[in-house]
C-alpha cells in the first residue's frame, strides 16, 4: 500500500503533502491536549509493535498478499490524534531506512494511512466500541481503514494521469475489501489480546497501566525476526495493481539505503540480513514515537 516514487504526477505527490503537513499538525495539537504522561512509552511500544507486524505479508488471493496496517488498532489504544503521529513516524522511518514507500509520495502515503486511515478506522469505534456491538464495531474500524486508504491510493494514480481500465479497478477493490476483511480480524484479535495484558490500554480507558511492555516488545521482535520467515513473497494489493497497470518499472528512490527492502545488506546470510533490518527498524520506530510523545507532553506542559 505504501505508494513508492515515480508513480504520481507532481502536482499530485505536492498535493498530497500541502494536505498531510498541516494534518499531522493539527493532531500534534489534539494529542498534546490529552496525552496523559503514562502513555508516552505505549506509543513507542505499539508503534514498534505495528512497524514489525506490516514486515509479514499473507497471500489474499489471485497472486496477492496483504498486511497489517494497524491504523485502527492504533486508534483504538491510543486515540487518533496520537495514532496519526506514531503512523506518521513509522511510515517515515519505513520511506527512509527501508525505501519502503517513496520520499516524495510520503505525503501521499501520510495522507492514506496516517490520517484517513486512522480516522476511518477509529469512527466505528467511536460510535459504537462501548456497547453490545463492540467486536462488529472494531472489524468495521479495521476495514475502513484499509479499505479507504487503498481506495485514495488507487485515487492518486488516476489523478497522476495512469489510466486503469474498469476491470483491473474493480479487481483491486475486491482486493482491497478482503485485505480490510482480514484487517478488521486481525484488529479484532490483537485488541482483545491487549485487553487481556492491560485493560487500561484499549482506548475506553484513558488511564494507562504500566504492565504488559514486556510481552509486546517479545512479540514485535518473534515478528521481526521469526516470522519473516512465513512472510509471503506475493506482491501487496498496490504492487499487484502496478504489475497490472505495467507501471512498476517506475518506482525509483532518490538514493540507497543498506537497509533497503528490508534487508542489511552488508550481511551475508539471508535470514540475519532480514532480522537485522528488523531489529533496526524496531528500535528506530520506538525511539521516533518516544521523543515524539515526549516533545508533545513537553509542548503541552508549558502551554
Amino acid at each position: 500500500m505504501h505508494i513508492p516514487d515515480g508513480f504520481l504526477a507532481t502536482p499530485v505527490w505536492a498535493a498530497a503533502g500541502a494536505v498531510s503537513v498541516p494534518g499531522v499538525a493539527y493532531c500534534a495539537r489534539r494529542a498534546h491536549a490529552v496525552l496523559e504522561e503514562g502513555r508516552i512509552p505505549l506509543m513507542g511500544v505499539m508503534g514498534a509493535f505495528v512497524f514489525a507486524a506490516q514486515m509479514i505479508n499473507f497471500p489474499v488471493g489471485v497472486g496477492t498478499s496483504g498486511h497489517l496496517v494497524g491504523g485502527a488498532l492504533l486508534a483504538m489504544t491510543l486515540g487518533p490524534a496520537s495514532a496519526c503521529l506514531v503512523m506518521t513516524a513509522i511510515l517515515t522511518v519505513q520511506a527512509l531506512l527501508f525505501q519502503d514507500g517513496g520520499v516524495l509520495a510520503l505525503g501521499a502515503n501520510v495522507l492514506n494511512m496516517a490520517l484517513a486511515g486512522v480516522f476511518a478506522g477509529y469512527l466505528p469505534f467511536q460510535l459504537w466500541g462501548g456497547g453490545s456491538r463492540r467486536k462488529l464495531a472494531i472489524w468495521l474500524g479495521g476495514f475502513f481503514s484499509v479499505f479507504v486508504s487503498a481506495s485514495l491510493a488507487m485515487t492518486e494514480l488516476l489523478l497522476s494521469g495512469i489510466p486503469i481500465p474498469t476491470g483491473v479497478a474493480l479487481l483491486s477493490l475486491v482486493l482491497f475489501a478482503i485485505s480490510g476483511a482480514m484487517e478488521g480480524a486481525i484488529t479484532v484479535a490483537a485488541l482483545d489480546a491487549l485487553g487481556r495484558l492491560n485493560p487500561s490500554w484499549v482506548r475506553t480507558s484513558q488511564t494507562a497501566g504500566k504492565g504488559g511492555y514486556g510481552a509486546l516488545w517479545v512479540g514485535a521482535v518473534l515478528l521481526a525476526c521469526v516470522g519473516i520467515l512465513i512472510a509471503s513473497p506475493l506482491p501487496d494489493g498496490l504492487e499487484k495493481l502496478a504489475e497490472s497497470l505495467g507501471i512498476a518499472g517506475r518506482a525509483s528512490n532518490l538514493f540507497k539505503s543498506p537497509l533497503s527492502d528490508y534487508e542489511a545488506s552488508f550481511v551475508s546470510a539471508a535470514w540475519l540480513r532480514k532480522a537485522l533490518a528488523g531489529l533496526a527498524g524496531l528500535l528506530a520506530t520506538y525511539l521516533v514515537c518516544l521523543a515524539a510523545g515526549r516533545m508533545i507532553a513537553k509542548r503541552g506542559s508549558k502551554a
